[in-house]
């Protein structure tokens, strides 16, 4: 296989630019998308964004600042949503200073949300077109001091029918090591959608309290990015 390494320092240069602006409008795409984000849309728009972004390189990423845009608290964590697929996902969480707690270790309710994040993609991959959910409860048991990079893995049920059940979600967060710092269980209540009208009422009173923002800084980044290429 042709190793980019041995290309010469420009051309190395250049393919790296090349995928920053990529990123770039990548980013700006899941700018876009984030704000059309309607979870009682038809069909199932988390499914169809992973299926369509995870074939490119750094879609991963892409789809991950997609997760984060929709769930803004979410995205305080800076995961990434490394794998998914039907019943089960693998998320990743980079250790840094603004996640940790007074002992220099990953900070509980940090862990918590990652262990939120790995059990909703998880399963909100793996729903009916017809369905959605919401966590109704958490169980968290710390095992270990959790420090460095922390992943987060689920095998979720599959729900068939978007009846309304309660569905426990086990999650488990490790170490490098491999070593299990956190087991939890999601109780997440999976139900019907919205009907059409009920939607479309809720959106047009959103879209009245709040200006379509802006992404100006997107474009910004875009072009000073491109300069030379």
């Amino acid at each position: 296989m042709f190793a980019r390494s041995m290309l010469p320092a420009r051309d190395r240069a250049m393919l790296a630019q090349r995928s920053e602006v990529d990123m770039a409008l990548g980013f700006a795409r899941a700018n876009q998308l984030a704000r059309s984000f309607d979870v009682d849309a038809p069909g199932n728009p988390l499914r169809d964004a992973w299926d369509r972004l995870s074939r490119w390189p750094g879609g991963s990423r892409v789809f991950s600042r997609l997760v984060g845009m929709v769930a803004p608290y979410t995205g305080t964590i800076r995961a990434r949503v490394t794998e998914l697929r039907r019943g089960h996902s693998e998320v990743v969480m980079v250790d840094r200073h603004g996640l940790r707690n007074h002992l220099r270790s990953v900070h509980a309710v940090a862990l918590a949300n990652l262990a939120e994040l790995t059990g909703n993609v998880a399963l909100a991959y793996s729903m009916p077109d017809d369905a959605r959910f919401i966590v109704a409860g958490m169980d968290l048991a710390y095992v270990k001091k959790a420090r460095g990079t922390i992943t987060g893995r689920c095998d979720c049920p599959v729900p068939e029918t978007n009846e309304r059940i309660e569905y426990a979600v086990p999650v488990t967060l490790h170490d490098a090591t491999g070593d299990v710092v956190v087991r939890a269980t999601l109780k997440t209540l999976v139900g019907p959608k919205r009907p059409r009208d009920a939607r479309s009422e809720r959106r047009d009173a959103r879209n009245e309290r709040s200006p379509e923002p802006s992404v100006s800084a997107n474009k910004a980044t875009i072009n000073s990015l491109g300069e030379g290429t």
